[in-house]
């Protein structure tokens, strides 16, 4: 078991156990055989989304969940380093950090747990992450923390805000999470978006690239009660690259989009001109 304190973690969650759906926590080293997987997301560690997830891999991996303690969407991949953080446990078992989604990846996998897991999936995200969405996505970004230390990741997103059929993602997460466990990939980051249908209404999974997205809508200008003005972000802009092959257009046409990423933003095919630039 982690030590009590271990990377500012209050003493109480040094037993760290496993999500069970009937609020029984299993011991860590149950199930050895099983896969080991983290569980982590952006909306909360109290999100629909995160308890469908943990529900349905709950006999079917030795699961952990650490999330944050709040809605983080949008956080993007920023790690907190101005003060300590804390991780608590909820009465479901699960636990949640008053960090980012990167901080609950970050802290269970280099503190927190005693083993490194087999995978990280973070999700199951209320709302799509596809095209320019995965920059700022707090889903994509816990994902991305645990393919930065090494771990097989997945992030996976319900590509609709009416979260009408949130057990057809969560079944999306099996399937993959059982072709891992039959063919093990090494370590990659996969962005995975599932339409907001039935099971038997998807029609396939398709290996996507990202598409892109017109700029955001302008900021939305108000007064709070104290009269001084505020700013809301405003809205996504639409999808502007969305033909075949994209995430978007798999979504669109009732195909789950998944998409390897990867993090070299290294834009070579500018290199020359840059250096002739920098150079004249």
């Amino acid at each position: 078991m982690p030590a009590s304190g271990a990377c500012g973690c209050a003493p109480e969650t040094a037993d760290v156990r496993r999500y069970n759906p009937a609020s029984t926590l299993v011991p860590l080293l149950a199930q050895e055989a099983q896969l080991r997987i983290l569980i982590s997301n952006d909306d909360g560690y109290f999100a629909p989304g995160i308890e469908r997830l943990a529900a349905a891999l709950a006999n079917k991996a030795d699961i952990t969940v650490v999330a944050p303690e709040r809605d983080r969407s949008g956080a993007s991949n920023s790690l907190t380093l101005d003060r300590p953080l804390t991780v608590r446990r909820a009465a479901n078992g699960f636990y949640f950090v008053n960090g980012t989604p990167t901080d609950c990846v970050h802290l269970a996998v280099t503190g927190l747990l005693d083993q490194l897991p087999d995978m990280v999936l973070s999700g199951i995200n209320l709302g799509a992450n596809m095209g320019d969405d995965t920059i700022y996505s707090g889903t994509v970004a816990a994902a991305t923390e645990g393919f930065l230390l090494g771990i097989p990741s997945i992030a996976i997103s319900l590509a609709s805000k009416a979260a009408r059929h949130f057990e057809t993602a969560a079944d999306i997460a099996l399937q993959l999470v059982d072709r891992h466990a039959r063919m093990p990939a090494g370590a990659w980051l996969l962005n995975v978006n599932v339409p907001d249908i039935p099971l038997g209404d998807c029609k396939g999974i398709a290996v996507t690239r990202l598409g892109r997205r017109h700029k955001a809508e302008d900021v939305i200008r108000a007064q709070n009660p104290r009269g001084e003005t505020v700013y809301w972000v405003g809205a996504a802009g639409p999808a502007a690259d969305a033909g075949d092959g994209t995430d978007f257009h798999a979504v669109e046409s009732g195909h789950v989009s998944v998409t390897p990423l990867q993090i070299d933003l290294t834009n070579r095919d500018l290199m020359a001109g840059v250096s002739a630039w920098i150079g004249a």
